[in-house]
């Protein structure tokens, strides 16, 4: 994998190094010196080089998903093919995975969660409008910004590695997020994405996948017939209207599932305004609120209706069973409440057999007590007590007995179980907790988050904060987004402490005509556009009207009005585009013609004997090879007739014919006689 580092591809990606390994390819940080950035260069692994199927399909679906344009979707720059290797140049990202942010924050909160989804779920809106599916929606896949933005990977990649994985190669990292219709096999539409979408959000709210398993298939088969626990159980935190998204989009049934990306992001849109939504789904991926709005799909076959209706019925039925299952469960936690309390209640009326003074270490006892009263220990140093001192108690602590306590100095015992003056029984284990001190946290960088996610982080650490929001203009940061913070990044926080955080009003808007460019030189209009306080970005094509170095086209037109600072794009001529012309001297006439073809040459024959070459070989070519000509030029072939035919033979001249002579003549015996 590092043979490729230091290289540079086709003249112009220097190979820096490997920041990713993937299942087929390998993504590496590179440096595209003609545009002067970083990017990342995934390269096809050798495993897959001499699959010659899988690689004219690995550059079709990169070519496809070059196409989309999204700022929700990991730009594609360049797409590359040779005999060598197949490289997809894209946009270098400087974040981290949806999967590392989770393994730090796991669970996230539902605000964050929503977040997240409405970014995954506009950019699969996009790439779904153009018929592209992603096959493999999963953590690992979304790379989280350090503005707190997402952006979606690896389109269309899927597609191609289903033609050679199975559920036990590569499947490991996937199988938890695939729809039922990718376990069984079956046909794949946008409804995939949906489905794996839900399991992304259940994992992020929950802190864990709906199915898990020691295999690959039993997880596969789990999504296939399993019902997942519902997201509330796991976290009570989380809103009704949010859990009924995520289970909608998760069903297995294709018909009630979510019909398009498009409707599920208009519900989580309608939860956003409304937190406390509930929803009431239809059977055919439509839904309607508390507020007696519906959305539903219209019938697309004969006899559907039918169907809806029993479907309808079935979810129904199913909801009730689990309001019923969440029932019995209340109902056993209630009752089992009641039975710890009932138990509590008649220990506490029991008689004491003795007043026993609080136990200490000024005497031995000849006799066990038969039962000791809990010392007072909150107040006391932790490590300056001795277990000595308490014969017939034994004093507990581990990992979970040491936490925050604003009352108490760090090493103070802070509370215990069971409480001072409980009668117990000689041996009974007394739980302490000891102060690990007044809590507090580090301020977190926020400059360049969105107002909500910065409040999402705050709220996100150990300790209470008050948070006051101002605003400010800010000619460096977007409207929206976090200017600075008071007190700044790294400061250490206390419980209660007020923050204020500084919004960006963004700057005074100032704007600039495009000027007109087109046919000028690349230096004048350069000079142009950036003397007005805009930007230039530089395209090179082809052309066979527009002089090499000039501007053939741009983008947008003259006199658009351009807040200063945007970007005008110029496509500037790299003049006509030639052809290196092949050598096929000594290739047979048709497969020379064939050969030039293939590049846009045309090819005109022409013969004569030759003495040394074979008939119907070229003999010379015009022009020479190596030469640069422009396409749709005419290639001149000399091919041979062979050797040169002997003159016939001219019989003399006689008035009676004379009769053929058996006897050899002079040149047939010089033939025969070399």
């Amino acid at each position: 994998m590092e043979k490729y580092i230091g290289m540079i591809l086709d003249g112009r990606y220097e190979i820096l190094e490997i920041i990713g390994v993937g299942g087929m390819a390998v993504v590496y940080k590179a440096m595209d010196h003609r545009l002067n950035r970083l990017v990342a260069v995934k390269i096809l692994k050798d495993d897959y080089l001499n699959d010659a199927e899988f690689r004219r399909r690995f550059h079709g679906e990169s070519q496809a998903v070059a196409m989309m344009s999204h700022p929700n979707i990991v730009s594609v720059y360049d797409v590359s093919k040779n005999d060598e290797l197949d490289y997809i140049v894209m946009e270098l990202i400087d974040g981290i995975t949806l999967k590392q942010y989770m393994d730090q924050h796991s669970p996230l909160s539902w605000r964050e969660t929503l977040h997240f989804a409405m970014q995954i779920a506009k950019a699969l809106e996009h790439a779904h409008s153009r018929s592209i599916i992603h096959r493999d929606i999963k953590p690992h896949n979304v790379m989280i910004l350090k503005d707190g933005s997402v952006k979606v990977a690896d389109f269309g990649i899927a597609r191609i590695a289903s033609s050679t994985n199975t559920l036990t190669k590569e499947a490991l990292g996937s199988v938890h997020y695939i729809s039922p219709e990718q376990a069984k096999g079956a046909r794949v539409d946008n409804r995939s994405d949906i489905y794996s979408l839900g399991v992304v959000m259940y994992e992020m709210l929950t802190g864990r996948p709906p199915y898990d398993g020691e295999t690959p298939v039993s997880v596969a088969i789990q999504h296939i017939n399993g019902t997942p626990l519902s997201p509330s159980l796991l976290n009570s935190d989380i809103p009704t209207g949010l859990e009924q998204i995520t289970m909608h989009a998760m069903c297995s049934d294709l018909n009630i599932r979510y019909f398009t990306i498009t409707d599920m992001l208009k519900d989580m849109e309608e939860f956003r305004k409304n937190p406390t939504i509930r929803f009431t789904f239809l059977p055919n991926g439509g839904a309607s609120n508390n507020a007696g709005n519906a959305r539903v799909q219209p019938a697309n076959q004969p006899g559907l209706s039918n169907r809806q209706n029993e479907l309808k019925r079935e979810y129904e039925r199913q909801d009730r069973e689990e309001r019923r299952r969440r029932g019995w469960m209340i109902a056993a936690i209630s009752l089992a409440s009641l039975f710890l309390i009932g138990l509590l209640f008649l220990l506490l009326m029991q008689p004491d057999d003795e007043e026993l003074p609080v136990e200490t270490s000024s005497a031995p006892v000849s006799t066990v007590p038969s039962a000791v009263r809990i010392p007072q220990l909150v107040g006391y140093i932790y490590e300056e007590i001795q277990p000595e001192s308490y014969p017939y108690l034994k004093l507990v602590a581990n990992e979970s007995s040491y936490i925050y306590n604003d009352k108490w100095p760090a090493g103070v015992i802070c509370d215990q179980k069971p409480g001072v003056g409980e009668s117990v029984p000689p041996g009974t284990e007394v739980f302490v907790y000891i102060s690990l001190g007044e809590q507090t946290d580090a301020m977190p960088k926020l400059t360049g988050y969105s107002a909500e996610n910065a409040a999402s982080l705050l709220k996100a650490l150990h300790i209470q904060l008050t948070i006051l929001t101002e605003k400010e203009y800010s000619d460096d940061i977007p409207e929206g987004r976090v200017v600075r913070t008071d007190p700044e990044d790294g400061t250490e926080l206390k419980n209660g402490q007020v923050v204020t955080v500084y919004i960006s009003m963004g700057k005074e808007v100032k704007t600039q005509k495009v000027p007109d460019v087109m046919g000028s030189s690349l230096s004048n209009a350069n000079s142009a556009i950036t003397g007005r306080n805009l930007e230039i970005t530089v395209k090179e094509e082809y052309s066979s009207t527009v002089s090499e170095g000039y501007v053939i086209s741009q983008s947008p037109n003259a006199g658009t009005e351009l807040e200063e600072g945007s970007t005008v794009t110029v496509v500037v001529s790299k003049g006509k585009q030639t052809i290196t012309v092949p050598s096929v001297v000594g290739y047979g006439d048709t497969e020379a013609i064939e050969k030039l073809d293939a590049l846009d040459l045309n090819a005109k024959s022409e013969t004569e004997y030759d003495e040394s070459v074979p008939v119907g070989m070229v003999i010379r070519q015009s022009p020479e090879a190596n030469t640069e000509v422009l396409p749709d030029s005419t290639v001149i072939l000399t091919v041979s007739l062979g050797p040169t035919p002997p003159p016939p033979t001219q019989p003399p001249a006689s008035s009676e014919a004379e009769e053929p002579s058996n006897e050899p003549t002079e040149a047939s015996q010089e033939q025969s006689n070399p």
